[in-house]
């Protein structure tokens, strides 16, 4: 394919230009990519990613998923005794705490390993990567340089829907807006699989109608297009590379015989935005 010929082309050129004294720290000064996994995902979720980026793009990377098992979700249950939990502005931290350091043990295995590092967070895993990079560790001490999301609920709803994350996304945006890092090359990627519509739209199928409820919680809006679960413009940061998939679904799970963003012929149309 063109995009496979464009990364031919790239790689010998790289090769060449890091000269032979590289070559002798090539395995000390690899690429780690970090899986960080979405809303009640384990990490188990994405074995077959990792081992499909590990084997089958051409990059010579090491891949790591934090140690996320679903029944792990149920600690961000603590918030609710938070009385911001019920006024809507509840902060990231301490609720996500057990996430950011779970993220911390891939990072500090990524620095031992002594290359580059990209965050790839999936779904809520986006969120949850860009709070780590502004409270937990910058970019530069994390060593990282590229954070690709897919199917990500970057924006708050707008004020008159109920915000599911009751604040957290507020202060993401707040905190650390769009592609916030200079340091970082951020790309954004949405599906578009599912044409969401108002409930009362007589032409529109029951799950496009379910799901444009569903959009309609997390963007604001029903009739728009997106995953099956994040709509397209909720999914996207101002200053990144924005990418949209025809025909991709949200996640490995209720994908029915529909792709996701991990499936071995998606995976192709962006792993190269993991090694910029």
């Amino acid at each position: 394919s063109h995009m496979a010929l464009a990364l031919t082309v790239r790689g010998p050129a790289r090769a060449r230009a890091r000269g032979k004294t590289q070559a002798c720290q090539a395995q000390a000064g690899k690429r780690s990519v970090i899986i960080l996994p979405g809303l009640g995902n384990s990490a188990s979720d994405y074995d077959d990613l990792a081992e499909n980026l590990r084997s089958t793009t051409g990059l010579d990377l090491n891949v790591h998923t934090c140690d996320v098992r679903r029944i792990d979700w149920l600690r961000n249950a603590a918030g609710l005794l938070d009385p911001a939990y019920w006024k809507g502005t509840l902060k990231p931290r301490p609720v996500v705490d057990w996430y950011l350091d779970k993220v911390k043990e891939k990072v500090e295995i990524a620095k031992r390993d002594g290359g580059p590092v990209s965050f790839l967070a999936h779904s809520a895993g986006g969120w949850l990567g860009r709070t780590y990079l502004v409270s937990m560790e910058a970019p530069e001490i994390a060593n990282v340089d590229c954070f690709v999301s897919l199917g990500s609920p970057h924006m708050p709803p707008p004020k008159d829907v109920i915000d599911q994350t009751r604040g957290i996304l507020t202060w993401v945006n707040e905190t650390t807006p769009g592609a916030f890092h200079d340091s970082v090359k951020y790309t954004t990627i949405s599906g578009t699989c599912i044409q969401g519509t108002k409930f009362g739209d007589e032409d529109a199928s029951l799950e496009q109608k379910i799901t444009g409820q569903g959009y309609k919680q997390v963007g604001g809006n029903a009739d728009v297009w997106g995953d099956g679960i994040v709509p397209k413009e909720s999914a996207h940061l101002e200053g990144a590379l924005q990418i949209n998939l025809e025909g991709v679904y949200h996640s490995p799970l209720g994908q029915g015989d529909r792709k996701w963003y991990g499936s071995p012929e998606v995976i192709g149309e962006w792993y190269h935005h993991l090694d910029p």
